[in-house]
């Protein structure tokens, strides 16, 4: 898939053609008036899902996202980006209309309890780097930062772990508040992340009752609940005053939609209708490689987005 593939024919070809194609083009940074797609959703692609399209600068994958009509974005990796990288991307942002969703701000500990323990050395650590990723949320103009309260701590009663998460979250999010940053916690699915504390959307939603601030909120990602518990629309319709973020991605495989059992054409009809204004983050891989397989992915969501 080249550029020129997804560009309007006519006069925009013959631009095209007198920067010398793909690469030339993309570095050029035209700001274009109209993008190739619309989507009545804000999909949030990420770093590396358009490389082979649009080359390795984040940049130039940034420009490529705005030309094919993505609002959105977000990047796991922003807070280990170099300042100057993270400033330059900011810019970008504005420049073509793209707004920046989720970075994950803070360790995740994938295999020990952290949060879930109540050891006061840890909760100190996590609010030390929450307290860090809001100045990369500033620099970035980021309203949301992703949170993963860490792994069950065996030695500890369910209820007595939650009361150290909810504790926690209260600190944290009384750093966030005064400068409008939510931070949205992911409950991850048992069979790509076993042991993990936080696991279903009721549960989150209990959390969130309890700390009881707007920072505080659910990232509700599609294939970890379809996986978890299934019964989606349901379940986004009862946490739905505290889900702040959605993330999508097709099971099995975690791939585009379309590529599994999940039915994204309902289940985007029925956010949509609800009045979702936010992100929906493209957090998943291609399941084709190449350029084919990224013009499949943009494929892919304007059929899901037709409803």
């Amino acid at each position: 898939m080249r550029r020129r593939d997804f560009m309007q024919k006519g006069a925009l070809s013959g631009s095209f053609l007198a920067f010398g194609g793909l690469q030339s083009f993309a570095g050029a940074h035209l700001d274009l008036s109209q993008p190739e797609n619309t989507f009545k959703l804000n999909y949030a692609p990420h770093i590396g899902m358009f490389e082979k399209s649009a080359g390795k600068d984040p940049i130039d994958q940034l420009m490529f996202m705005a030309d094919q009509g993505f609002t959105a974005f977000e990047d796991n990796e922003m807070r280990n980006r170099p300042v100057e990288l993270q400033e330059k991307m900011a810019q970008t942002m504005q420049k073509r209309g793209i707004e920046m969703g989720v970075f994950v701000a803070h360790t995740i500990y994938w295999t020990t309890p952290n949060l879930t323990s109540g050891n006061k050395a840890l909760r100190e650590e996590f609010l030390s780097e929450i307290k860090s990723s809001i100045e990369v949320a500033k620099r970035v103009n980021a309203k949301w930062v992703t949170v993963v309260p860490g792994f069950v701590d065996q030695t500890q009663n369910k209820e007595y772990q939650s009361a150290h998460v909810i504790e926690s979250l209260k600190q944290a999010s009384a750093l966030l508040e005064p400068h409008g940053i939510t931070m949205v916690l992911e409950p991850l699915n048992f069979y790509n992340h076993p042991g993990m504390f936080l696991s279903e959307s009721p549960q989150a939603y209990h959390i969130c009752k309890a700390v009881g601030s707007p920072s505080c909120k659910i990232l509700y990602d599609i294939y970890h609940q379809q996986i978890q518990e299934g019964n989606l629309i349901p379940n986004i319709e009862n946490s739905w005053d505290e889900i702040a973020y959605f993330q999508v991605g097709d099971n099995p495989g975690r791939k585009e939609p379309g590529t599994g059992e999940i039915n994204f054409q309902n289940v985007f009809k029925f956010i949509h209708e609800k009045g979702y204004k936010g992100m929906v983050g493209m957090e998943h891989g291609n399941s084709i490689e190449g350029e084919k397989g990224e013009k499949a992915v943009i494929e892919a969501y304007l059929k899901a987005d037709t409803y």
